[in-house]
């Protein structure tokens, strides 16, 4: 059986479609979801969807080696960043090649980087007046953003387009999109 392990940070909607989507294939397996926040509302979806959560404060993040262990023992096909806010450690970077994927809220390279998540990327493509936003999957390397695309998908704005309307487009890609690619990379 294929294994996936999901990190979020907050509501956890693409967490709990990619949850929701691989319940249909026994041949893999939400096996953990990882938060770094309390209070996250995905920490109730993996509750109501029978999947195991664990949050964890900065400190554990910090050693690194103990969360890596969990994740070793696990020994998933692949991590799965669903609005994961944090910085993956370089260590795990090495430990897991090519098996820590992202998805962005843009078509990267443009609206990448620290500080560019969200509303705050919706915000910057509204600013530069662009003609089309996206996805981007990518492999998760050392910096911010920068890994490998996998893949985009397109959705085009309109001059009445808002940071929330623009949101809920990308969520449709993202929720379209994500599972599936994903679906590919454990069966690669």
């Amino acid at each position: 059986m294929k294994k996936i392990i999901i990190l979020a940070s907050g509501s956890g909607s693409n967490a709990e479609n990619i949850v929701q989507y691989f319940n249909r294939d026994a041949r893999v397996e939400v096996a953990l979801i990882l938060t770094n926040n309390p209070q996250a509302g995905v920490i109730a979806r993996a509750n109501s969807l029978g999947v195991a959560c664990m949050s964890f404060n900065q400190v554990l993040y910090q050693k690194t080696e103990y969360l890596q262990k969990i994740i070793q023992n696990i020994n998933p096909d692949l991590i799965v960043l669903a609005g994961f806010l944090k910085k993956i450690p370089n260590s795990w970077v090495q430990s897991f090649p090519n098996k820590i994927v992202n998805i962005h809220p843009a078509l990267l390279p443009k609206y990448g980087g620290k500080g560019m998540y969200g509303m705050h990327v919706h915000q910057a493509v509204i600013d530069a007046a662009e003609k089309e936003s996206g996805i981007t999957i990518h492999y998760v390397n050392e910096q911010y953003d920068a890994g490998q695309i996998i893949f985009q998908a397109k959705t085009g704005l309109s001059e009445n387009d808002t940071p929330d309307s623009l949101a809920e487009k990308i969520q449709l890609l993202e929720h379209k999109h994500f599972p599936e690619i994903i679906e590919q990379l454990v069966f690669k």
